[in-house]
């Protein structure tokens, strides 16, 4: 199991309480109004709309800025804004290999506040290509373990999205993670629905096929990396391949 699932895990749940919902809410936004302008504003005709607006929700965001969002993406409304998306490559402390999805509308202020980032918390740039080949496109769904008053047992999840297209489930505790290709995304997310089964997230991802293993201090050093990159403004989503034991996170 890798340390950054777990590390995404827990941050799904501090996600409603955090001190920077904020910064959180704005990349949800983002997120909204990009997949509106590219697939339109219907959500039913959207499948990337419509997991954008289900995470928004999740992480209570309020409906009237999604709508708004929605809007502005689908040329309803005015004040939309051209967004790109760039992915930078690089290592963390220890070797890690990090990928940083940055979605903007100014190139070279993505750029320095990344390269800031990894310059002050150990971090090195590294070259297109030099780190993207350890990483798989995957879609990945969250379902938490408690769906109402009952419990979510794995084999109910495997029952569910088997014929779906899943490729694996993974136990993370108070979720279960399922990994499918990302274009079997909609198909997996819609079995899961189909089984009476709520998730809390759908995304296609990047999973890493190599991962490095890091100790107590190696685990703080790249958290606090990701951490600093997860706090700039442009950026969307950061991909480790570090693999933690449980004894490790639970130090960390």
């Amino acid at each position: 199991m890798s340390g950054h699932s777990k590390w995404a895990t827990t941050k799904h749940k501090k996600a409603a309480i955090d001190a920077k919902r904020g910064k959180l809410f704005a990349k949800l936004i983002k997120n909204i109004e990009v997949a509106a302008r590219t697939g339109g504003p219907d959500p039913d005709g959207n499948p990337t709309l419509y997991d954008a607006i289900q995470k928004a929700k999740k992480s209570s965001v309020p409906n009237d800025n999604i709508d708004r969002a929605v809007k502005r993406g689908g040329g309803v409304d005015g004040g939309g804004v051209d967004y790109t998306t760039i992915m930078y490559e690089g290592y963390a402390p220890g070797g890690v290999a990090v990928l940083v999805e940055c979605l903007t509308d100014n190139k070279n202020r993505a750029a320095m506040e990344v390269r800031t980032a990894m310059s002050r918390n150990g971090g090195t740039m590294a070259d297109p290509g030099s780190v993207s080949y350890m990483f798989n496109r995957k879609g990945v769904i969250v379902v938490a373990r408690v769906q109402g008053d009952g419990e979510t047992t794995e084999d109910d999840v495997l029952m569910a999205v088997l014929d779906a297209g899943a490729e694996e489930v993974n136990d993370h505790g108070e979720t279960f993670e399922v990994v499918c290709e990302a274009t079997d995304l909609v198909a997996v997310r819609t079995a899961l629905q189909e089984a009476g089964l709520d998730y809390e997230s759908a995304d296609a991802s990047f999973v890493p096929s190599v991962e490095v293993e890091v100790d107590v201090d190696g685990a703080r050093k790249v958290l606090k990396l990701i951490d600093a990159l997860e706090d700039c403004d442009d950026v969307q989503n950061v991909y480790a391949n570090f693999d933690a034991t449980d004894e490790v996170m639970a130090e960390v």
